[in-house]
């Protein structure tokens, strides 16, 4: 009875471990990057996303945001890597910057990136946002942008996409989500609003499942590269043009039919390179005066 009140125990021990190894392995590798469907203050959080002054490129279909700063390593590698998949699958792509503001007296933005920001806020101007992307942060100096931190209006921008930030990310945090950038919100074919705070690229995909996107893009798709057909009719971009060269023939039997104008091979051929020196005469034979036959 004793031994088999022992082997009980080890198998129970054996159970739970295997048990509590399972639901870790669940949670380390899906359940933690699943995204959050929000069942609280949807309204309030549809009414802040409304009133943002977030930039989009264009499109027609339901409309994904992605709230983020400019120096944020994992936002960058989303909009390249994702965005394209789900422009492809139709969904409208929202951007919505803020500047994070200081933390423990050490600032966290720079003047220029609080200034386009709130320029980016006041006008949605897509292109002042692609230009301010493909240049490295130390080389942005936010040139023809009036400054924010020395106007009342621009810094108040600055400080109202601050406060947005905190609204939102307290809203979600009572859906059980903490926050991280990029932070993304879209509704699935349902209806239902969810949010992702995807710093990691394994969350991803549940995005590009609720919106039926592709998981990549196909290499042999057109890519436009922004050349104008115009230009190229032109002749901006034609190739050039190379003249006509005879044939070399191959053997001293001409190839085609020789008339008195056309020359054979064996006049087409070039004359041999003569000595710069004359060879020296050759030696005449002796001849006797008188023959004897």
């Amino acid at each position: 009875m004793r031994r088999f009140f022992v082997w009980s125990a080890l198998a129970a021990l054996v159970g739970l471990l295997i048990a509590g190894g399972g639901y870790w392995a669940y949670w380390t590798y899906y359940a933690r990057f699943q995204p959050v469907t929000v069942s609280r203050d949807q309204e309030a959080i549809q009414t802040l996303l409304d009133e943002a002054g977030w930039i989009s490129a264009g499109g027609g279909g339901s409309p994904v945001y992605i709230v983020g700063y400019r120096d944020s390593a994992a936002m960058q590698r989303y909009e390249r890597e994702e965005v394209p998949k789900l422009k492809a699958a139709g969904a409208e792509v929202r951007i919505i910057l803020f500047a994070r503001p200081d933390r423990e007296g050490m600032q966290q933005s720079t003047a220029a990136e609080r200034a386009t920001v709130a320029e980016l806020w006041l006008t949605r101007d897509w292109p002042l946002y692609e230009r301010w992307t493909a240049t490295p942060t130390a080389s942005w100096t936010a040139a023809g942008i009036p400054a924010a931190d020395d106007n009342l209006a621009r810094s108040a921008v600055v400080a109202a996409g601050q406060k947005f930030v905190t609204d939102l990310t307290g809203y979600l945090r009572n859906s059980g989500l903490q926050p991280g950038y990029p932070l993304i919100l879209w509704r699935d074919q349902q209806g239902y609003l969810k949010a992702c705070a995807c710093t990691d690229p394994r969350s991803w995909v549940f995005i590009r499942d609720d919106l039926g996107a592709p998981d990549r893009i196909a290499a042999d798709e057109p890519v436009e590269l922004g050349l104008d057909p115009e230009a190229q009719s032109d002749g901006a971009l034609a190739p050039l043009d190379y003249p006509d060269l005879p044939p070399i023939p191959d053997s001293d039997t001409p190839t085609g039919d020789t008339g008195p104008d056309t020359p054979t091979s064996s006049e087409t051929r070039p004359t041999p390179r003569q000595p710069s020196t004359p060879p020296p005469a050759p030696k005449a034979q002796r001849q006797d005066d008188t023959t004897f036959y």
